[in-house]
């Protein structure tokens, strides 16, 4: 059984892989549909693994073991349908990132105000220069009742919410 070929070099103009649109359908090198697979020899071990990454992305959003080929030395080829199992399942990677980014980013808590229920909501811009947090309090219709800016270190819990109904809203010191 011949070798692989190597992974092309997507850093030579020459090969068609250095087109980051391109497609391309090589045993360790695939790209379509936004994404690229690389099977890549694994750091850890004599075995392989595949990286999947995004289009535009620097980092790959997987990275995963890859089986080895009936030569018990080389990796099995990519294709179509391992190609898309690949896919779904970085996309999942990424959405279950984003979806924990944007919990860490807008928190919400719900207290008793006497006979009223107040939703406080913790709302953080993670700019690397200046990051800022803003702490809003809402009827139950929805209607904003304040408003203050916090810092983005701000714990919003029942407890921290209550205090700062109880203290009319003032800006947490």
């Amino acid at each position: 059984m011949p070798a692989i070929p190597p992974t092309p070099n997507p850093a030579d103009p020459a090969d068609p892989a250095a087109d980051p649109h391109a497609e391309v359908h090589e045993p360790r090198l695939w790209r379509a549909d936004g994404w690229t697979a690389s099977v890549i020899k694994n750091e850890d071990d004599e075995g392989w693994a595949v990286a999947m990454t995004k289009a535009g992305e620097a980092e790959p959003a997987l990275v995963g073991p890859w089986t080895m080929g009936r030569d018990k030395k080389n990796p099995k080829p990519l294709d179509g349908p391992a190609f898309s199992t690949l896919v779904k399942t970085a996309a999942e990677v990424l959405r279950r990132h984003e979806q924990q980014l944007h919990a860490d980013l807008h928190k919400s808590v719900t207290v008793s105000a006497g006979a009223a229920r107040i939703k406080v909501t913790l709302d953080i811009e993670p700019d690397e220069d200046n990051p800022s947090a803003r702490l809003s309090a809402f009827d139950a219709g929805g209607i904003e009742l304040a408003h203050t800016s916090v810092a983005p270190g701000f714990r919003l819990n029942a407890a921290s919410a209550s205090a700062w109904i109880g203290n009319e809203y003032r800006k947490p010191g």
